[in-house]
């Protein structure tokens, strides 16, 4: 018989999050798919079109059935306090949806949460569980309350301590902990013993060099260093200017940054203040579907993320990496040891440590004039993404942990 799952996630179609694909992709393989989410609203943070508090609570996508519990919009520059109350107010909310409805509805043989930011929308989940007595599925990609309290001034021990110990609570609740990042295992460990529950589920990404070929503003020529994505406050782009500001002698070198998020009107400022229009150009938005025809235009692809002292932050691997090697693409970073290490050790491209503003546009202006491992490091990304990173390699791992 197949198998009935329950997705917990609080951002789903339309917005673009990896719980669509494993929706969908289960689906196709034969299980009946529900979804609990809330009402899309990310990254631009106000409802999309269509959507409401009245408007298409339910729905289905690719066969499977989606509820919407109400949640406050984040908002277009949200603070701590208007994140906090989308996050409240979704794990509040998608509480009456397990009370009246789904603790009535099919005994699931498995939830899988969607756990990227916040932790809180485990809850339903939780609830569930326990009152059905399903087992739960958590996949890790994002270390809370790290997440939280490593970005405030003057982090409330309060709150620190309550997110921590309901994470705790979502890991000794969870049959199997799923990991984006080998570096989040001893994260994931350090309030308790979850090593034989911790299981390594990296992210995927849609094969980039198989899609259709879209037509795209023309770019700049010269060496193009590109960066897609979201540009949010983790991205560290005060350094990434600062890059710029030291390779712009090189007229050769041109920066593109295609993508949205809350530091992209900062950015733009920033740019127009220091004369960069010349080496810079910001693209803005494009579908998922567009992305191969920009790749296609890079010389290389850069990642970064913020300097801090985190470690959360220098374990990560963003997922925009599994995009850049579905591309066949080197990597050029200026971030922590967990994508450092990992590109060192499949040899697609070069790393320094965040923060080292000098170290990363001395690697940019060599690259810019010498270009001999370029096509070597694209190759060995291209290949490492073939053999470990498809979506239908994913799903078929997710299928063998979900009937352990």
């Amino acid at each position: 018989m197949p198998k009935r799952v329950l997705i917990v996630a609080q951002n789903f179609y339309p917005e673009f999050f990896k719980s669509n694909d494993i929706a969908s992709e289960l689906v196709e393989r034969g299980y009946f798919v529900d979804v609990l989410t809330g009402i899309p609203n990310y990254p631009e943070g106000e409802f999309y079109d269509g959507y409401g508090i009245f408007s298409r609570r339910r729905e289905e996508y690719k066969g499977a059935k989606v509820y919407r519990a109400f949640q406050l919009p984040r908002g277009k520059r949200p603070g701590a306090v208007r994140l906090s109350l989308n996050y409240l107010s979704w794990a509040f909310c998608s509480t009456f949806w397990i009370l009246f409805y789904f603790v009535f509805k099919h005994r699931y043989d498995a939830i899988i949460v969607h756990q990227t930011s916040p932790i809180t929308q485990a809850w339903p989940a939780l609830l569930l569980g326990a009152l059905r007595r399903t087992p739960i599925y958590t996949w890790v990609l994002d270390i809370w309350p790290d997440s939280v309290t490593g970005f405030l001034r003057k982090p409330s021990r309060v709150i620190e301590a309550t997110l921590g110990w309901f994470t705790n609570v979502v890991y000794r609740r969870s049959k199997r902990i799923l990991i984006s990042s080998p570096g989040f295992r001893a994260l994931v460990n350090r309030d308790g013993d979850y090593d034989d529950k911790i299981v390594d589920f990296p992210n995927w990404c849609d094969d980039i060099l198989a899609m259709p070929t879209k037509e795209i503003p023309t770019l700049a020529k010269g060496f193009r260093v590109m960066m897609a994505g979201n540009m949010s406050d983790a991205t560290g782009l005060e350094d990434v200017v600062e890059v710029m500001k030291r390779t712009a002698h090189n007229p050769n070198i041109i920066f593109i940054f295609v993508g949205v998020g809350n530091r992209v009107e900062w950015l733009n400022q920033r740019v127009k203040e220091e004369n960069l229009e010349r080496c810079c150009a910001i693209v803005g938005r494009y579908p998922f579907d567009y992305m191969a025809s920009f790749y296609r235009e890079a010389d290389v692809m850069f990642i970064s993320l913020k300097q801090t002292n985190l470690p959360h932050l220098e374990a990560t691997i963003p997922a925009r990496l599994q995009s850049y090697m579905s591309a066949g693409k080197p990597i050029v970073g200026m971030i922590g040891s967990g994508v450092s290490q990992f590109v060192k050790t499949i040899d697609c491209g070069i790393c320094v440590p965040s923060g080292d503003i000098e170290g990363c546009a001395s690697i940019i202006l060599w690259l810019a004039e010498n270009r001999p491992n370029l096509e070597r490091w694209g190759n060995n990304a291209r290949n490492y993404y073939i053999n470990h990173f498809t979506k239908s390699q994913s799903i078929s791992n997710l299928e063998e942990i979900i009937a352990d």
